[in-house]
């Protein structure tokens, strides 16, 4: 049975495998907006950038809900060489304690995204795939051994009427039962930080993985 995880709001988990439809709302620069769907075609989350190509990577980023209330606050740490990020609960508060952080587990070559959440006891998930060609896995660890549970998978939709792969600017976030839909998405924006799109061909900006793996949450596609 997959385990539970609730990071931000136990209302943003759901009882059963779900799939969430991502949209980029920009596919010029890193760091543009997201809107996310439910399989209801219902708006759940978004995220607003306004900079434009002359801008830097932006170094705080907020993921809201429907209605605009601020659920996460990510922050970019430097100087860091494994492009550290810490998350915090809300709007940003002085002296405020990150709930989690986000790096890569290496500065060199190909490395995983490592998670760790803080807490008692603490969690540890890690990233593998690409997720410039949206081929991601969430994976939560044991602390007491080297065994690795998928919880969630960033991965390409399919129209259902037409049976085309959509364009990567439109994804899935498929879901096991259980696991913050907001804490994943939040780690999505971070992604989409870490690792631009423009340069999706080169190794070095792929998250390490086994290409002969394939992680089946068991989510069926559909529409939104």
């Amino acid at each position: 049975m997959a385990r539970s995880a609730v990071i931000v709001d136990d209302k943003f988990c759901f009882a059963e495998e779900t799939q969430l439809t991502v949209h980029k709302t920009s596919v010029f620069f890193p760091g543009d907006g997201f809107v996310v769907y439910n399989p209801k075609g219902e708006l759940m989350f978004r995220f607003d950038s306004y900079y434009n190509s002359d801008s830097h990577p932006k170094d705080e980023l907020v993921l809201m809900d429907a209605t605009g209330n601020c659920l996460l606050t990510l922050l970019r740490k430097k100087p860091s060489l494994h492009q550290r990020w810490e998350g915090l609960r809300g709007e940003k508060m002085e002296k405020e304690t990150p709930i989690f952080c986000v790096r890569r587990s290496s500065i060199i070559g190909r490395s995983n995204v490592v998670v760790d959440v803080y807490g008692d006891p603490g969690e540890e998930y890690q990233i593998e795939g690409s997720f410039p060609q949206r081929r991601c896995k969430i994976y939560g660890t044991s602390l007491e051994s080297s065994s690795k549970e998928p919880m969630a998978e960033i991965k390409r939709k399919v129209d259902p009427s037409t049976h085309v792969m959509l364009g990567k600017d439109v994804f899935l976030l498929c879901l096991r039962p259980g696991f913050d839909s907001a804490f994943a998405m939040g780690l999505v924006l971070i992604l989409d930080q870490m690792f631009d799109d423009a340069d999706e061909d080169d190794n070095n900006d792929d998250i390490s993985n086994n290409d002969d793996e394939t992680v089946n949450l068991g989510v069926e596609d559909s529409t939104s």
